[in-house]
């Protein structure tokens, strides 16, 4: 739990009162998720931009049958209420975009909505990808759809959030897990983002079957850097939705790397990752699984220096452990047999690999380099079914964080669309997505988790 004074004065009866008086900007409690929650709270509006849209009959049929109310008119009541009355939802097609004339469908639609979305609403605008059009015109309208988003996600309130996921040619029946993703309480601090969903040359996938309340029953997920903070919550949310977790983190935290092994009924590795041994004995201790099907990269350290002040061994002992530890276990897993087809790969990144952060070098290069990491293994996993993808928390409420000094720590809370820092849970439920079976079509993303923080691209 947070300990944010600031949240809790201004979500009281007085501290409301007197915020709203003087303009102190509020703290949204946003809807995370609980099991059997349902996927929206309640009606969705569905929008088209376009002739050619190819992705609002998917979205259409998904929320249909999960006993969604949907409209297409973004004026029109819902749900026995006003045309003002609010929604859960606002999803847009904008596939099929030809010219940046066409932003004007996806405004009129977007606009009401904006209006009405509800608190923890969602917004979401699937567009194609830019990358693969060659007509400026198209690119660039494509293109614009970014901005748009980022934009729009600095507007919303109460907890909305507003999010862009473009989806390549040929994807649209594989978008089934990111829209129930976006569209669920499981992204609660994702918000102004992007993502894409790409093709899987030679892969038939499907998300026919999946137990979406248990998506990783039957799966073995290791986890290291899980003896506390965001590790641990990682291994609890993959137990959670059904996976074998075998927890792994340094000597030193044995006992509580053991609590949180027997809080999640799995198994405990003692392991420095670093050693020249570890990718050997980590594929070892899964044989008694069966192998392994899911590898989260979260174990992590700093040595916060300014660069001036930086001495070798600080510096190699970051990039040790966030960096080289996982290129290696990486290395071995794409040469093993003990990594199962289909298997899925996750790692922590962070906004300081994307934005910086003073006196955070090493870490900054680190985590820069492990979303290079990312690029450069997602085509190495094609061929076995696999994907790697990569999470950057922004502000996130732990022990480090609380340690920081006051004037750091209210910065980092109120810097972002949320105004507020993020839950570990946030990042463990981005990787417990990610990590499904039904999430195949995803490879090579990064996404941040930061509630929109205002600093960083």
């Amino acid at each position: 739990m947070s300990n944010d004074w600031y949240s809790d004065f201004v979500n009281s009866g007085i501290g409301k009162s007197i915020a709203g008086s003087v303009g102190l900007p509020p703290v949204p409690r946003l809807r995370r998720y609980e099991p059997g929650q349902p996927l929206l709270s309640g009606p969705a509006l569905l929008g088209t931009a376009t002739a050619n849209g190819r992705v609002a009959k998917v979205v259409r049929s998904l929320l249909t049958d999960l006993g969604v109310e949907v409209h297409e008119d973004p004026q029109a009541p819902v749900g026995g209420g006003s045309s003002s009355s609010k929604v859960a939802a606002g999803i847009v097609d904008a596939t099929g975009l030809s010219s940046p004339a066409d932003l004007a469908e996806i405004q009129a639609f977007l606009t009401p909505v904006m209006r009405r979305v509800g608190p923890s609403g969602r917004v979401l605008v699937i567009g194609d990808v830019p990358g693969e059009a060659t007509a400026p015109s198209v690119r660039a309208a494509r293109r614009s759809l970014e901005g748009l988003v980022r934009s729009a996600a600095k507007e919303a309130r109460y907890g909305a959030t507003v999010n862009l996921i473009h989806v390549a040619d040929g994807a649209e029946n594989d978008i089934e897990s990111t829209l129930r993703f976006f569209l669920s309480s499981r992204s609660a601090f994702v918000d102004g983002q992007r993502l894409e969903v790409g093709t899987v040359p030679g892969f038939a996938g499907s998300s026919q079957g999946v137990d979406w309340d248990k998506p990783l029953a039957g799966r073995t997920a290791v986890v290291t850097g899980a003896a506390r903070g965001i590790g641990a919550t990682v291994a609890k949310t993959l137990r959670r939705d059904g996976a074998t977790v075998i927890c792994v983190d340094i000597p030193a935290a044995g006992d509580a790397l053991a609590r949180t092994a027997n809080d999640v009924g799995g198994s405990a590795l003692q392991l420095d990752i670093t050693a020249d041994h570890a990718p050997a004995t980590l594929l070892d201790h899964a044989q008694r699984h069966g192998g392994l099907d899911i590898v989260v990269h979260n174990a992590g350290i700093t040595r916060d220096k300014l660069l001036a002040n930086q001495d070798r061994d600080r510096w190699n002992s970051v990039i040790d452990v966030n960096l080289n530890a996982q290129l290696a276990i990486n290395d071995a897993l794409l040469a093993s047999e003990h990594f199962h087809r289909g298997g899925r790969i996750v790692t922590v990144s962070s906004m300081a690999g994307i934005a910086g952060n003073r006196g955070q070098t090493a870490y900054g290069a680190s985590k820069a380099g492990v979303i290079g990491m990312v690029d450069a293994t997602a085509p190495l996993l094609v061929e076995k079914d696999a994907t790697i993808n990569a999470v950057a928390p922004g502000f996130i409420e732990t022990a480090m964080t609380a340690a920081m000094p006051v004037g750091t720590r209210e910065a980092g809370r109120r810097l972002s669309s949320m105004t507020q820092g993020g839950l570990p849970v946030d990042v463990a439920e981005t990787i417990a997505w990610f990590a499904q079976g039904a999430s195949y079509a995803v490879n090579g993303q990064v996404l941040r988790v930061d509630g929109q923080n205002y600093l960083g691209a």
